[in-house]
């Protein structure tokens, strides 16, 4: 039969692989347009970071008199305690606070570990003199002046720690649909690693040309960009309760582990097993009731 003209065509039906920004997110929050302020976060977070951990070696070497020996182990040590952080601030996210919050804090401790870094720079009171070649031993950095740039280093392995990846996670919390959580992860690996090389190069030719105070600047004017860029974005953002995290379970299994190891499962001369019964075997054997009892030796 066919369809009259008053009698409208059926709409189309989305499938769960739709896009949502054909869907209605139901409360407003979400989707898309959330999308600016994370990739601006993002690319000043990446990029305030290793334009303050990329030419750390020379800095140590150059502005603190360190040996060339020593700051390339107190960068790597820097670089793996960076790597290393993220996963205590992903479980902190996903057990207690959930991702927009610990973000949030951790650009703020980026603001604030680049803001030391470049007062470090900037003022001659926190790091040695200039060491000179040929006239005479090198002045060595006070432990003030190593206390302030480490204090440096720890506000930004703090950050690292809350935001690297959960930046991911708060993204792709924005979405329902998979397709558009796999174009966000897409966009966040280009955004994070073009934002790393973009500081391991751009800053660190403006620290090794022109001044430390410029190169450390720069990246400390990006992280307060990438912070108001999240701020911004706060009234858009979807924010699920904190589920929990498979670490923390794995935590309280271990402890009560460790307190329980000397108790006793049952009281003395109740303890019982259940051998399992075994046809071919004679009552010599068995006890009669079918039943092998388990021995000392390992032979059946």
């Amino acid at each position: 039969m066919e369809a009259t003209g008053s009698q409208q065509e059926e709409p189309r039906r989305l499938s769960s692989g739709d896009h949502e920004s054909l869907k209605d997110p139901g409360n407003g929050k979400g989707g898309w347009i959330t999308f600016p302020f994370l990739a601006v976060a993002i690319l000043s977070l990446g990029l305030a970071a290793s334009g303050a951990t990329g030419n750390m070696v020379v800095y140590l070497i150059t502005k603190y008199n360190v040996p060339s020996v020593d700051a390339a182990q107190i960068s790597t040590i820097i670089s793996g305690s960076i790597s290393v952080a993220p996963v205590a601030g992903a479980i902190v996210a996903d057990a207690f606070f959930g991702c927009y919050p610990v973000v949030a804090v951790a650009m703020v401790m980026a603001v604030l570990s680049l803001v030391v870094f470049t007062l470090t720079a900037s003022l001659p009171g926190l790091r040695p003199a200039a060491c000179h070649f040929g006239a005479g031993p090198c002045e060595q950095a006070s432990t003030g002046q190593m206390a302030a740039l480490y204090a440096g280093v720890f506000l930004l392995c703090l950050s690292a720690a809350g935001a690297r990846f959960n930046q991911a996670t708060m993204g792709a919390n924005q979405f329902e649909a998979a397709a558009d959580r796999d174009v966000f992860f897409n966009w966040y690996f280009i955004f994070f690693y073009a934002s790393s090389v973009l500081g391991a190069t751009v800053i660190v030719y403006l620290q090794d040309t022109v001044s430390w105070t410029l190169g450390f600047g720069v990246s400390c004017a990006a992280s307060v960009v990438g912070l108001a860029a999240l701020l911004l974005g706060s009234r858009y953002y979807r924010q699920p309760a904190a589920q929990g995290s498979p670490f923390t379970g794995i935590a309280r299994v271990v402890v009560a582990a460790a307190r329980k190891r000397k108790v006793s499962v049952v009281a003395p001369g109740e303890l019982k097993f259940y051998y399992g019964l075994r046809s071919g075997d004679d009552d010599s054997k068995t006890g009669g009731d079918g039943v092998v009892p388990p021995s000392d030796s390992f032979r059946w």
